[in-house]
C-alpha cells in the first residue's frame, strides 16, 4: 500500500528523534573522552619535554667540562668555546626543565637538588678557569686534581639520571592511560555509527517507498533542464557572435563606404573651384585676356572630365558595397528549407561544376565521402560549396598544379563536418578571421574580387545553425572546416522556442 504523506512525516519524525537522541549520547561520550585524551597527551608532551631538556642539561654540563680541560691542557683559549656556549645556554634549558617539570607534576626536590649540582659543577669549572687566565695555572690544575669537580659531576649524573627515570615511568603510565582512552573513543565512535546506520537505513527504507515517482518526475524535469541549458547556451553563443559581428560590420560599412563618400565630397570642392576660371571667363566677354581664356579652357578640358570621371568611380564603388550589403542582408531573410541530403552526391555535383577549370588547372578534385545524410537546406549547401570552390581555383599556387580534396565525417556528437582543403598560395595566420570580415581581402590583390564571398559562405553556415573555420599556412595550402547540425528542423524549433 502506498505511504501517504502524514504517515511519512510520523515516521521520519520518530527516526529523527531517535537518531538525535543517539547522536547527542555520543557527542556527550566523544566529548568527555577527547578531553581525557587530550589531558593525556599533555601528559605525554610534558613528560617528553623534560626529558628533552633533562638531556640538554646533561650535555651542556659535558660540553663545559670539556671545554675546561682542554684549555688547562693545551693552554689555548680557542677550547674555552664549548665552555662559553653551554654557559650561554645553561639558563634557558635550566628554565625550560623546570616549567616541563611542574606541568608534569615530577618532584621538585630532584630538580633542585640537580640545579644545585649543576651551579656547584658550573662554578668549580669558573674557578679553574678564572685561575688559568690570570696565569696561576699550577694552582688550577691542582684544583682539578682535587676531585672536587669529579665528585660534583657524579651528583649531576646521578640527578640526571632519577629525573629521567621517573619521567620515562610517568611517560609510559601517561601513554598507557591515552590509549585506553582512544580506545575507549573508538569504540564509542563505532557503536554510535551502528546505531545511527541503523535509524539511518530505517529512514532511507521509508524515504525510498515514498520517493520512487519523485525520482521519476525528477528525471524528467533534469532532462528538459539540461535541453533548455543547452538551448540557452546556444543561443548565448549565437549571440556573442551576433553581436560581434554587428560591431565589425557597422565598422567596416562606415569605413568602406565614407572612403568613396569622401572622395565624391573632395571632388566636389574641386568642381567649384574648376567653375570660378569659367566665370571669370564668361563675365569678362570679349574683353577677356588669353591667360582667363586659357585657364577657362583648361578647366572644361582637363579639371571638369576628371573631377566627374572620380566622382563617378566613386559612386560606383559605393554602389558595389551597398548592393554586396543587400546581398547578405537578402540571404538572411531568405527561409530555410530542410530537406534530406546526401552529402557524398551533393559534394561530386559541387565537384562536377568546376569540373573543367579544376581539370585546367591541375589534377581536379577528389571526393572523400562516406555514405552520410543529413537534413539541411540544400541550396544554402551548394552556394557554400561552390564559392568555396570557386576560391580554390582562383587562388590555386603558380608553383605547382591544383589539387582539390573535398571530405565529409560525422562527429561523436551527431554533428557533420565538410572539408575543403587545396594546396594553393595559402593564408596568413594573422588573417584567419579577417578573411571572413566584410569587404576584406587577404594576401596580394592580384585577382578580382570585393572581399564579400567568404563573409557570405559564414552567413550562410551560421544560418544553417554551424560554423566555418580556417586553417592555413602561406604557400601550404588551405583547409575549410564546417561543422553542420544533422537536422536543420531541430535548430529551427530550438531557435523558435
Amino acid at each position: 500500500m502506498p505511504i501517504s504523506q502524514a504517515q511519512f512525516l510520523r515516521s521520519n519524525l520518530i527516526l529523527l528523534a531517535g537518531a538525535a537522541i543517539a547522536l547527542l549520547v555520543i557527542v556527550i561520550a566523544a566529548f568527555w573522552l577527547t578531553r581525557a585524551s587530550e589531558r593525556q597527551f599533555d601528559e605525554v608532551v610534558a613528560f617528553r619535554e623534560t626529558r628533552s631538556a633533562t638531556a640538554d642539561l646533561l650535555s651542556l654540563a659535558q660540553d663545559a667540562e670539556t671545554g675546561q680541560r682542554g684549555y688547562l691542557l693545551s693552554r689555548d683559549a680557542a677550547y674555552l668555546r664549548p665552555y662559553t656556549d653551554a654557559i650561554a645556554r645553561f639558563e634557558p634549558t635550566l628554565q625550560r626543565l623546570k616549567a616541563s617539570a611542574g606541568a608534569a607534576e615530577l618532584a621538585q626536590a630532584e630538580v633542585a637538588r640537580l640545579e644545585d649540582a649543576l651551579r656547584g659543577k658550573l662554578a668549580e669549572l669558573a674557578q679553574t678557569i678564572a685561575l688559568a687566565q690570570r696565569g696561576v695555572w699550577d694552582e688550577a690544575i691542582a684544583t682539578v686534581r682535587q676531585g672536587s669537580g669529579r665528585y660534583l659531576m657524579d651528583e649531576v649524573r646521578d640527578g640526571f639520571g632519577k629525573i629521567i627515570a621517573q619521567s620515562e615511568q610517568r611517560l609510559q603510565q601517561a601513554i598507557a592511560g591515552q590509549e585506553t582512552a582512544s580506545a575507549r573513543l573508538r569504540w564509542t565512535i563505532v557503536l554510535g555509527a551502528l546505531v545511527i546506520t541503523l535509524f539511518a537505513a530505517a529512514a532511507f527504507w521509508t524515504i525510498m517507498r515514498y520517493t520512487r515517482e519523485i525520482i521519476a518526475a525528477r528525471s524528467e524535469v533534469t532532462a528538459l533542464n539540461i535541453g533548455l541549458e543547452q538551448r540557452v547556451q546556444e543561443r548565448t553563443e549565437a549571440l556573442t557572435r551576433a553581436n560581434e559581428e554587428i560591431q565589425r560590420f557597422a565598422y567596416i560599412v562606415t569605413h568602406d563606404l565614407r572612403a568613396p563618400l569622401v572622395n565624391i565630397m573632395g571632388f566636389t570642392s574641386e568642381l567649384e573651384a574648376t567653375a570660378a576660371p569659367i566665370k571669370a571667363y564668361f563675365d569678362a566677354g570679349e574683353a577677356a585676356t588669353p591667360a582667363v581664356l586659357e585657364e577657362a579652357r583648361t578647366a572644361v578640358a582637363m579639371d571638369l572630365p576628371e573631377a566627374i570621371s572620380f566622382i563617378r568611380s566613386s559612386t560606383r564603388k559605393m554602389d558595389g558595397l551597398i548592393n554586396a550589403i543587400l546581398k547578405i542582408s537578402r540571404e538572411g531573410k531568405r527561409v530555410l528549407r530542410a530537406e534530406a541530403i546526401d552529402l557524398p552526391a551533393a559534394l561530386q555535383a559541387a565537384a562536377a561544376a568546376v569540373h573543367h577549370q579544376a581539370t585546367e588547372n591541375g589534377d581536379g578534385i577528389t571526393v572523400e565521402s562516406p555514405p552520410l545524410k543529413i537534413r539541411s537546406d540544400r541550396l544554402s549547401i551548394e552556394q557554400v560549396l561552390g564559392n568555396l570552390l570557386d576560391n580554390a581555383i582562383k587562388y590555386r599556387s603558380p608553383k605547382r598544379e591544383l589539387h582539390v580534396v573535398m571530405r565529409a565525417k560525422r562527429e561523436k556528437s551527431g554533428w557533420v563536418v565538410i572539408e575543403v582543403e587545396d594546396n594553393g598560395r595559402g593564408i596568413a595566420a594573422t588573417d584567419h578571421e579577417r578573411i571572413f570580415e566584410l569587404f576584406r581581402r587577404s594576401g596580394a590583390q592580384d585577382k578580382p574580387g570585393e572581399g564579400i564571398g567568404l563573409a557570405h559562405v559564414r552567413t550562410i553556415v551560421r544560418n544553417l545553425g554551424g560554423d566555418i573555420t580556417v586553417s592555413s599556412e602561406l604557400d601550404a595550402g588551405t583547409t575549410f572546416s564546417i561543422l553542420l547540425p544533422p537536422d536543420l528542423s531541430a535548430v529551427q524549433r530550438s531557435t523558435s522556442t
